[in-house]
C-alpha cells in the first residue's frame, strides 16, 4: 500500500454468520487501500437461526481475519435488540463507535450490515455523537413506494425495529440501502466458480460457505446469491457509485412498515453501479491471492 494514499476512517458492524454475503463485504473492505478499517463489530441476527447469533458472527469474523492474515480490532456488539427506544444495550462494540466518533480525526463512516442495535445504543449512551462528523450506512429496510418485498418484514429491520427508530430520529447523517436496492447485487454460481473460487483458500471458502448456506436455507432451486451487504463497502469507496434521493426520515411500525417522515432527511440509494462494485471486489481478491502465492 502506498503510504501517501489518503484513506477513509471506517467501522464495520456485521452479523457475519447470518447469511453468506457479509463475508464478501468484510473481505472487500479489508482489501481496499483507501479504507482505514478501525474495527469490526460482531452483531446479533435475532434468535430464529441461532441462540448465540452475536457470538456466531464473532467467530466468523475471526475466521476471515485468519484467512487474510490480518490483525484488526474486533469487538462484540449486543447479544440482542435494545429493550425499548429509551434504553441502550451496552456493549464493547457500542463503546468503540462512541470512541471513534469523538475523535478529532476527520469523517467516520460506520457500515451496518445487519440490525442497527449498536448504533442506537451508542446514540442513547452518548447523544452528542449525532452531531459528530459521522455517516451511518445501513443495509436494511423495506422498499419505498409501490415495490412489493419478497419477504416481510425486511430481515435486518425486523431484528431491531426500536433501534432503527432511534437512529432514524437522531438526525445523524444516514445513508440507507433498502431491500429493493440491495437485492440487485446477485452473482451466479458460474461466475463465483470462475472469479472467486480459484483465489486461494479464501476464495474457495467464500464460495463453499455460500453454497452451503443456500443448500441449508433455500427450499427452491437456486444458483445465485445476492451480495446484498457489499453496497455498503462500495459506497464507502465511491459515494457516487449509486443514485439516491433525500427522504424525510421515517420511523417504523412494529410490523416493519414506514411511518411518516420527520424533520431530518436520510439519503436513500435507489440504484447502484453493481459492475463497479463486483468487479472491484473480484480484482482485489485475485490480487490478494496472487500475493499469497508468491510468499
Amino acid at each position: 500500500m502506498n503510504a501517501r494514499q489518503p484513506t477513509r476512517r471506517v467501522l464495520i458492524n456485521t452479523d457475519a454468520k447470518n447469511e453468506a454475503d457479509d463475508q464478501f463485504a468484510i473481505v472487500h473492505a479489508l482489501l481496499s487501500e483507501t479504507l482505514d478499517v478501525r474495527g469490526l463489530i460482531a452483531a446479533h441476527f435475532g434468535d430464529s437461526r441461532s441462540s448465540t447469533s452475536m457470538l456466531d458472527s464473532r467467530k466468523e469474523i475471526d475466521l476471515l481475519l485468519g484467512h487474510l492474515s490480518m490483525n484488526v480490532r474486533v469487538e462484540n456488539g449486543a447479544e440482542g435488540p435494545i429493550p425499548d427506544e429509551q434504553t441502550a444495550a451496552p456493549s464493547a462494540g457500542a463503546e468503540l463507535i462512541i470512541d471513534e466518533a469523538k475523535k478529532d480525526e476527520g469523517p467516520l463512516l460506520v457500515a451496518f450490515l445487519g440490525p442497527l442495535t449498536d448504533m442506537a445504543s451508542a446514540l442513547l449512551m452518548e447523544p452528542s455523537i449525532a452531531d459528530a462528523d459521522v455517516t451511518v450506512i445501513w443495509i436494511g429496510g423495506p422498499p419505498y413506494g409501490d415495490y412489493e418485498p419478497e419477504k416481510w418484514p425486511e430481515f435486518n429491520l425486523s431484528n431491531d425495529v426500536a433501534a432503527a427508530n432511534v437512529v432514524f430520529r437522531s438526525g445523524i447523517d444516514l445513508w440507507q440501502v433498502p431491500w429493493s436496492t440491495y437485492v440487485r447485487t446477485a452473482v451466479g454460481y458460474a461466475e463465483l466458480d470462475e472469479k472467486v473460487a480459484p483465489c486461494g483458500p479464501l476464495g474457495r471458502y467464500l464460495v463453499d460457505q455460500l453454497h452451503e448456506w443456500n443448500a441449508t436455507w433455500v427450499a427452491q432451486p437456486i444458483e445465485h446469491r445476492a451480495l446484498g451487504d457489499s453496497p455498503a463497502i462500495g459506497l464507502m469507496l465511491n459515494p457516487a457509485a449509486g443514485i439516491y434521493r433525500p427522504v424525510a426520515a421515517p420511523t417504523f411500525s412494529s410490523e416493519g412498515g414506514y411511518l411518516p417522515g420527520g424533520k431530518h432527511t436520510v439519503r436513500v440509494y435507489e440504484q447502484l453501479d453493481t459492475r463497479y462494485l463486483l468487479e472491484d471486489f473480484f480484482a482485489k481478491l485475485r490480487r490478494f491471492a496472487a500475493h499469497q502465492e508468491r510468499q
